[in-house]
């Protein structure tokens, strides 16, 4: 029996409807930007397996570093014991973080790094006196699948069965040169109106909405009024973070830094999971107290797992090495030069691009996880590319070790996908 037989056996797959879907297709090796089948045959990676092996496939800088933890440590509980992985971790973090971030939680992914920031947030307030139980988030926006995550997300393909039992949530649109004046009036209206504790929202790039794009300069402008009002601000990094928006984290962009950042995926490279939950001083004195019920009681079994830490170091490393920030160069003007090729054609309805991530719209409508869509994901695996649409929207966040070569398949796919379609 081949591995597409046992995998329907037993396996029921994320994000799938497998009546309509019913195969998974199996990968036995990964090297690079290739991923492989049982058959050998190869395809490129061209979003990276969800934006988290940035710096290529069993990276071979990281393979050692792994292998030389694993003969030190491999994992101990993080409550009452510290190891050097974990403080040289938060130490190399810090270094490339928004410089009013010094503290540092860790979880096991991305949907509980947000979970822990938005836990943060009513939590201080409540340590402080004060009940703040109202959160703002983006209009479709995607947080995670945690209870608390999801609640902040507005995808209501995810969130339907579930939505009876969310905390407060009040959404404001995604903020543009059209509709700024509105949506400041909005969020002051809210805040007035409520008792927030916090505005969660992804900085620049709302990845699950299709690679939606913002500019810093409004989403400044929400900032600074949260800070007027002592609303606390949690920037979810967990798909920008690692130098995909062209800067070590979105928020690099801002003029007013979050209260607390959220990260995982490209953290550790794709080798192993494991979340990070960053916070400014403020926050993390409000729990400091006799009493141990103000203490942050949140705990994963696995966090800060040495070898974990250990990836996260050596992705740290590699992200500020002289290659893979010329290869970051590389690949934003590569993008630049095919959009130029294709933007005009008559198949594409917008495009869009913010470092390493590019995007476009097709001219045509389908449901995002219909039939057309799945149709459209055959031909790329038919060419032997890896492309995951949204919908009608394709995007690109490919390693940043993918070749010139590579890179320029991908595009040649897209191409013939817009001459065919």
């Amino acid at each position: 029996m081949n591995l597409r037989e046992r995998d329907k056996k037993h396996l029921w797959h994320p994000l799938t409807q497998h009546k309509i879907h019913p195969e998974a297709l199996p990968i036995v090796k990964a090297k690079g930007a290739l991923l492989f089948d049982e058959d050998g045959k190869s395809y490129i990676d061209g979003i990276a397996s969800w934006y988290t092996a940035m710096y290529g496939h069993c990276n071979e800088y990281i393979l050692k570093k792994v292998q030389l933890q694993m003969q030190e440590l491999d994992q101990i509980v993080f409550a009452g014991f510290t190891h050097e992985p974990a403080i040289k971790l938060s130490e190399e973090l810090i270094k490339i973080l928004p410089k009013n971030q010094e503290k540092i939680f860790f979880s096991d992914n991305g949907s509980t790094a947000n979970e822990v920031g938005i836990k943060m947030a009513l939590q201080y307030h409540f340590n402080k006196g004060e009940k703040r139980n109202t959160i703002i988030a983006f209009e479709d926006g995607f947080h995670g699948d945690t209870f608390g995550a999801m609640s902040a997300s507005g995808l209501s393909v995810y969130n339907g069965p579930f939505e009876d039992f969310f905390i407060d949530v009040k959404r404001i649109p995604t903020p543009n040169a059209d509709n700024i004046d509105r949506v400041l009036r909005l969020l002051q209206n809210i805040i007035q109106s409520n008792k927030v504790a916090a505005f969660i929202f992804e900085p620049l790039v709302q990845g699950a909405n299709a690679m939606r794009m913002f500019e810093a300069k409004y989403l400044d402008l929400l900032l600074k009024i949260c800070q007027e009002n002592k609303v606390i601000t949690i920037a979810d990094e967990v798909m920008t973070g690692f130098g995909k928006t062209g800067r070590n984290f979105a928020s690099d962009y801002l003029e007013i830094q979050p209260d607390i950042i959220s990260m995982s995926k490209a953290l550790t490279a794709g080798f192993v999971p494991m979340a990070v939950t960053s916070c400014i001083q403020e926050i993390y004195d409000a729990f400091l107290d006799d009493s141990v019920g103000k203490a942050f009681f949140h705990a994963h079994t696995y966090s800060a797992n040495p070898i974990a830490c250990a990836v996260a170091i050596a992705g740290i490393e590699l992200l500020r090495s002289d290659d893979i920030q010329n290869n970051i160069k590389r690949i934003i003007a590569s993008h630049k030069d095919f959009d130029a090729k294709i933007k005009n054609h008559s198949k594409v309805k917008t495009t869009r691009q913010k470092g390493v991530i590019y995007a476009l719209d097709l001219n045509i409508e389908m449901d995002r996880y219909g039939k057309k869509r799945y149709e459209i994901f055959e031909h790329f695996i038919q060419k032997g590319v890896f492309l995951r649409p949204l919908g009608s929207t394709i995007y690109i966040l490919a390693p940043y070790v993918i070749t010139k070569e590579e890179l320029e398949r991908v595009y040649d796919t897209i191409f013939e996908l817009l001459e065919s379609v």
